[in-house]
């Protein structure tokens, strides 16, 4: 048999257990990047995650795990069925092997097939085994740029298209999309970076006695891994309550004026390219107000969520640290408190609906 090690088990590394489970409670963040050195428990907390989380409802049968009750992300296939028969799943985490070639990612046409019989022959490939599970990507930088690109298209739309010959196929491809990497062995392109929701940056721990008990409950797992399951179960079972609750209440979750605020200052201070930030800030804000049980994101969410969100964001040189400085947070959220921020309310430029004003400008433009 083969036995997961408990999540709750995992010695430190708290950003990076946090960042993974804000992924379980909203998938729309976008994935975690998560860069250190080898034998730092990152593939042991992917797989304990997964092992963590409820059953899943699923169409029996289908190939793409759809939900029944999500009529509008049925494949094709189940939308043709006539009665949805139902089954529950265990969430797999489905890794994705160095050497995949597109095929293997996206899935293949049969386009002999297609042509000869008149039928839509498709071949599923990660993407479709992904569907409502974990993608899991060791050493992502090693991939080729391409197959990180296809891979973190289907992650943002939820959906993976294939087009051969003038054949189009779409099936549902929505994962929580975790990919891990030593920074030695070379980085992500910044393009690339941007586009993880979250990035944690870990290391071996320095502390004696936490590398001491690292030690300890390995060797008590290896020698009897039902005894010590059972032991870290109810901490297990008690996380998994909270995260099921956190994804109930996540849409409960409001979010102030004066955060949003203070998301953009934060942004504008921290010199980041774009509105990406932005926008993953507010979500893992407000996954992390509804993991603690708040209905509000407070100062304290963003904090951490600016923690999570702009490291890889902040980057302008390959050899810039992965560090966000909490004085410059600090600073931006006290702008905002003391109204020294600059606020424009009109948000719409007139000349979109203004025609004489829009007239006047292009005459002024052509007379320059």
């Amino acid at each position: 048999m083969n036995y997961v090690y408990p999540f709750s088990a995992i010695v430190g590394q708290d950003l990076m257990k946090l960042a993974l489970i804000l992924n379980v409670i909203d998938p729309s963040i976008g994935g975690v990047l998560i860069r250190g050195e080898k034998g730092t428990a990152k593939s042991t907390a992917v797989r304990s995650l997964a092992n963590l989380l409820p059953e899943i409802k699923v169409v029996k049968g289908c190939r793409f795990n759809c939900d029944p009750d999500d009529l509008d992300s049925l494949c094709e296939e189940c939308k043709s069925r006539e009665n949805l028969e139902f089954e529950y799943r265990k969430i797999k985490v489905v890794n994705l092997p160095i050497g995949s070639t597109e095929d293997r990612v996206i899935g293949t046409i049969d386009i002999e097939k297609v042509l000869k019989d008149g039928i839509k022959s498709f071949e599923p490939g990660i993407l479709a085994e992904a569907n409502r599970g974990i993608l899991y990507i060791d050493e992502v930088n090693l991939l080729s740029d391409h197959i990180v690109d296809v891979i973190l298209d289907a992650a943002a739309m939820g959906k993976n298209y294939i087009e051969r010959e003038g054949i189009s196929i779409s099936h549902p491809s929505k994962f929580v999309l975790v990919g891990t990497m030593n920074p030695e062995e070379g980085d992500l392109r910044p393009q690339l970076l941007d586009r993880f929701g979250l990035c944690v940056e870990i290391e071996g721990i320095k502390n004696v006695s936490q590398r001491v008990e690292i030690v300890k409950r390995r060797e008590e797992f290896e020698k009897n891994p039902e005894k010590f399951i059972k032991k870290w179960k109810k901490f297990d079972d008690r996380l998994s309550r909270k995260i099921e609750k956190a994804k109930k209440n996540l849409s409960k979750v409001k979010v102030d004026e004066n955060i949003l605020l203070m998301i953009a200052q934060i942004s504008i201070d921290m010199n980041v390219d774009g509105h990406r930030a932005d926008i993953v800030m507010e979500k893992t804000a407000k996954a992390l107000a509804a993991f603690y049980g708040d209905r509000e994101v407070k100062e304290s969410h963003l904090r951490i969520a600016a923690k999570l969100a702009l490291p890889h964001r902040m980057r302008k040189n390959p050899f810039d640290e992965l560090e966000v400085e909490t004085d410059v947070i600090e600073t931006a959220i006290k702008k905002v408190k003391d109204g020294k921020t600059e606020i424009e309310r009109e948000y719409i430029s007139d000349l979109i609906f203004n025609e004489k004003k829009n007239k006047r400008e292009l005459k002024v433009i052509r007379m320059k």
